[in-house]
């Protein structure tokens, strides 16, 4: 048995058609699970989750001072 296979199709006029070349027989049957994917790519959203990490990891979020008590945080008014 052949392992799973993952690409890309664009659907036109009723066919999708793979962007890349698939290990297939002729005729064979296969299953199909069409997931439509958004204009942003996989690639550029992980590559902006990446960035975001490490801008986060440079910034300094620790406080100076002593830490505020319970009854500073909320307003008991």
């Amino acid at each position: 048995m052949r392992g799973i296979q993952i690409t890309e199709a664009v659907y036109s006029k009723g066919v999708l058609k793979p962007v890349d070349p698939l290990e297939l027989r002729e005729t064979e049957r296969v299953r199909l699970i069409v997931q439509p994917l958004d204009e942003v790519s996989a690639t550029d959203r992980e590559a902006a989750f990446r960035r975001l990490v490490e801008r986060g990891d440079r910034m300094n979020f620790y406080s100076q001072g002593p830490l505020p008590t319970r009854d500073e945080l909320h307003d008991r008014s």
